[in-house]
């Protein structure tokens, strides 16, 4: 398996990451080598994505809710088997759902749900360059490129998620939607370089959610937009709820504010027009087991005499979409 980073290399630079485009390019690079040597299960993942079958498929579509490539009829059954085994390989699936050449991968969140949510309060991202933080396995950095970005950057630390976005690739073919395997320690810091930061799914994670506001701040440029979604708890400006033990099951939940509290903390981190465009909890047809993603999932984090607690007693899980202005 060839990865291929040079079209980002020359993409990035005709944008306002030129200064940095090298950099990030050599990093991305030296963490595919590092990790070939590391990482054990590096080899399966490498002969999975060479064995993935070449298709030329009638019609791609990446601004859909359902990633498409191709139809049923573009394939014979046998490779419609061999195409679903493949990819099983590369379990587990959280972000999608694709569909490839009639192979439809459930993923565990219905990740359109959150974007129908909205695509229609930010601005437009035509002609824009956009980072995705903790994109997965991409299938919203995708939506971005769907959506008419001159770059769509996405960014996760995680292996097993870059290599899903690989196999997209390989049948969605090039478009201007890009995912390194990177966190956002590893950004150059202050570029300024973004018109549009999404953040979807991590503030919780982040042991100073206040020095992760700064560094979307400091991503963006003057007056571009940061798109940030996130648990949340009800409650006044001063409510956040911090775990002391697992939240959900979950080991690494740091920081669970309330909206007021949030806004005010973005605030005091230099953005403008904070505004809620969503807050509702999460729904177990939103977020579940499939057979794409076996483990564990939000039935089984909720308590089963009150689904309005978590197992461990705690405020289910609500999350917030929030907008806000660079200065």
């Amino acid at each position: 398996m060839n990865f291929d980073y040079q079209p980002f290399l020359q993409l990035a630079g005709q944008t306002a990451l030129a200064p940095w485009s090298e950099t990030l390019y050599r990093r991305t690079n030296e963490v595919i080598a590092g990790h070939g040597n590391n990482h054990g299960d590096w080899d399966m993942w490498v002969k999975t994505l060479d064995s993935l079958p070449r298709i030329k498929f009638s019609s791609i579509d990446i601004d859909a809710d359902t990633i498409r490539a191709g139809f049923p009829a573009d394939c014979e059954d046998a490779t419609r088997i061999e195409i679903h085994d493949t990819l099983q390989r590369l379990h587990p699936w959280r972000k999608g759902p694709y569909e490839i050449g009639g192979v439809k991968i459930d993923t565990e969140w219905r990740s359109d749900w959150k974007w129908n949510r909205l695509k229609n309060h930010i601005a437009p991202l035509q002609g824009r360059t956009v980072l995705d933080i903790g994109c997965g396995s991409g299938y919203h950095t995708w939506r971005m490129a769907g959506a008419g970005a001159k770059l769509a950057l996405g960014i996760d630390p995680y292996l097993i998620f870059v290599m899903q976005y690989w196999a997209m690739r390989h049948f969605l073919g090039d478009h201007p939607a890009w995912v390194l395997p990177l966190g956002i320690e590893d950004l150059p810091p202050e570029t300024h370089a973004f018109d549009t930061v999404f953040s979807m799914g991590v503030l919780y994670h982040r042991k100073s959610p206040q020095e992760h506001l700064e560094m979307l701040r400091g991503q963006l440029r003057p007056g571009g937009e940061a798109v940030l979604e996130t648990l949340v708890i009800e409650g006044g400006s001063d409510d956040i709820l911090i775990p002391e033990g697992r939240y959900a099951k979950m080991r690494n939940v740091w920081y669970i504010p309330s909206v007021p509290a949030l806004k005010k903390m973005m605030q005091d981190c230099g953005f403008a027009n904070i505004r809620a465009v969503h807050v509702g909890p999460t729904t177990t047809e939103e977020q579940r087991s499939t057979q794409w993603m076996r483990w564990e999932s939000l039935p089984d984090y909720l308590d089963p005499a009150d689904p309005t607690r978590t197992i461990e007693g705690l405020p289910a899980p609500c999350r917030a979409v929030i907008l806000a202005d660079s200065r």
